[in-house]
């Protein structure tokens, strides 16, 4: 187990415990809400350290291959879950992300099985790097006139980017569906 397969592991291991923080309770508001946040930015940090630290080092394993894609979408997923819960964002936004995510990363694994590794493009760094924002805006003003204008507008510029992106990654990879 080395070093960037650890740190695929640790966000694995956060999502529970951001969940806890957000939705389960255990500590009084905003406290809760702020300690969720620190864990989802150390979650988010693993996403962008792990995949570095990998190919600078030449750390590259199958256990990476296979796990990193599907933890880097859970801290995202979890945080929009549990926004629907916490009646934060509308159940069709969390939707058509997460059916992007699903669709990308199955597409993903299929490639890899067939031993083709389909790197992230622009609009998925792009994508995933307004995703985060929102969810850290939301974490930070779940109501107010911040939400109401900066929050709703990282929704919609979430939803636009998660289709733009998928759009792009499909038509760009189309060939590997081809040859399925």
């Amino acid at each position: 187990m080395n070093l960037p397969n650890k740190l695929t592991m640790l966000r694995i291991i956060l999502i529970p415990v951001f969940l806890i923080f957000l939705i389960g309770g255990v500590c009084p508001e905003p406290y809760g809400r702020i300690i969720a946040l620190i864990i989802f930015i150390v979650a988010s940090l693993t996403d962008m350290l792990d995949g570095k630290i990998a190919r600078a080092r030449g750390l590259i394993t199958n256990f990476g291959k296979f796990m990193d894609p599907l933890a880097d979408k859970r801290p995202v997923s979890a945080a929009l879950i549990a926004f629907v819960q916490l009646n934060l964002i509308p159940a069709w936004v969390v939707i058509a992300i997460i059916s992007r995510e699903f669709i990308i990363t199955g597409f993903r694994l299929i490639a890899v099985e067939n031993g083709i590794v389909l790197a992230a493009g622009w609009w998925g760094k792009v994508k995933t790097t307004v995703q985060m924002i929102m969810i850290a805006v939301i974490l930070i003003w779940p109501a107010g006139p911040v939400y109401n204008i900066l929050g709703r507008l990282l929704i919609l510029l979430a939803i636009i980017f998660t289709a733009v992106s998928g759009i792009e990654y499909i038509s760009k990879n189309r060939g590997i569906i081809n040859d399925m």
